[in-house]
């Protein structure tokens, strides 16, 4: 989507968003600089998904987020610089336990360790693997919200040869990445390590195990296989092995020329070990901004397997998904409460945001949650009473129906 020829060429607006210190803004600006020392044709951003579970309220809070620092950065270059938001799934990670909220877990329980898209889809014969299955449901989410991205799959990547090169640096690179890594371990977890996982030819099985041997030259390394102690050579090309997280992620920004990821605050060390390991690779790791976690309603840590805290949909079912992206838009660096009663403030709160728009001046504009919402053409307001006030009219009217309550609400709103 381009933005309108007023928008882009403005110099008012372009300067005011230079100053603005809205967070989208800080951010973008970090990849302003980069540019600067770096110039590129195409700016990347990338979000990832791990395909073991179902897209959550998590996944709609890193897209919309980076979404809004795709478009500050577009405001930033008058929209002169190319960019693409690549929604990256780890589909080829091995299966390390099966779900709880999934059928047939006997079956799936016979593929454990496997690639993800090396799994049969539980769910139905729709899709060819459990990964695949998940992929589609991640695509759906994110249109049903209207974002701007490219999906792409870890298994085609890696098997299709379009990380080869960047592998066979890593294996170039291989005791420069071990001395990144080994010291962060336990001793037991030391003995195994090594930054490729080979994909056993007999099991299909993601193997954690040392290498004993690597040739450069051939771009192989050799391991024992845990169950027949056989000595086994593999390319590190082709899909023949997937690199550990957190040299896979390195790997990646590498390959596809990453600018800019933000992940959670857990995940702070990752980042930096990630980063390197990029460097190790010859490469700059992407400008990165860590976001707080989601807590429930008694402070506590949300969970997709205790289930604690609001998925999207129950958000969804009572407000709308501007009052969710509101919601993802303030205080990204602070710990906030995610539970039911969150929802109705921010409903109110979004249409007051929109109100005030019309009302403010350019610079009061730009640091306007609605300007970052809605990419910088917020609609009019249109809700003529408050979720606040309804909430009120439910319980103070004692309505058994909706037809009662609409009767209500009408004398309320025209007397």
């Amino acid at each position: 989507m381009r933005m309108t020829t007023a928008e882009a060429q403005s110099p008012s607006l372009r300067e005011l968003a230079e100053q603005s210190n809205a967070w989208p803004f800080e951010e973008a600006r970090k990849i302003v600089a980069r540019l600067k020392k770096t110039p590129k044709d195409v700016v990347i951003f990338e979000t990832g998904y791990g395909p073991s579970g179902l897209p959550h309220i998590g996944t709609f809070g890193e897209v919309a987020r980076t979404t809004m620092v795709r478009h500050a950065f577009r405001m930033l270059t008058g929209d002169n610089v190319k960019t693409r938001l690549i929604s990256f799934s780890d589909d080829m990670d091995g299966l390390r336990k099966v779900p709880d909220n999934v059928p047939n877990r006997d079956m799936m329980a016979g593929h454990l360790g496997k690639p993800l898209t090396r799994v049969p889809d539980p769910f139905s014969n729709e899709y060819p693997s459990f990964g695949a299955a998940n992929n589609a449901r991640l695509r759906a989410f994110l249109d049903r919200f209207g974002f701007a991205y490219e999906f792409v799959s870890s298994t085609d990547y890696y098997c299709s040869g379009r990380f080869d090169e960047t592998l066979l640096r890593m294996l170039a690179a291989y005791d420069s990445v071990m001395a990144i890594i080994l010291p962060t371990l336990g001793p037991e977890r030391r003995a195994t390590y090594s930054p490729f996982l080979p994909i056993s030819p007999r099991s299909g099985i993601v193997l954690q195990v040392p290498m004993i041997e690597r040739n450069v030259a051939k771009g192989t390394v050799v391991y024992v296989d845990p169950d027949t102690n056989e000595k086994v050579e593999t390319p590190v090309t082709g899909g023949h092995v997937k690199c550990q997280w957190k040299a896979d992620w390195a790997m990646r920004w590498v390959a596809l020329g990453i600018d800019y990821e933000m992940a959670g605050k857990d995940l702070i060390d990752s980042v930096r070990l990630s980063g390197e390991i990029c460097r190790a690779l010859g490469a700059n790791p992407p400008e990165s901004f860590n976001y707080e976690l989601f807590l429930d309603d008694k402070g506590q840590k949300i969970s997709k397997s205790k289930g604690n805290g609001l998925t999207i949909d129950e958000w969804l079912r009572y407000a709308s998904p501007e009052s969710l992206s509101l919601f993802m838009y303030r205080e990204p660096k602070a710990a906030k409460r995610l539970y039911f009663d969150v929802i109705p403030r921010h409903v109110d709160e979004y249409q007051q945001y929109l109100d005030a728009y019309q009302r403010q001046d350019g610079k009061q504009r730009l640091a306007n949650p609605v300007w970052h919402i809605h990419s910088g053409n917020p609609p009019k307001i249109d809700m003529p009473i408050t979720f606040a006030m309804l909430l009120t009219l439910v319980s103070s009217s004692n309505a058994e129906n909706a037809e009662t309550l609409w009767g209500f609400i009408g004398r309320y709103l025209f007397g």
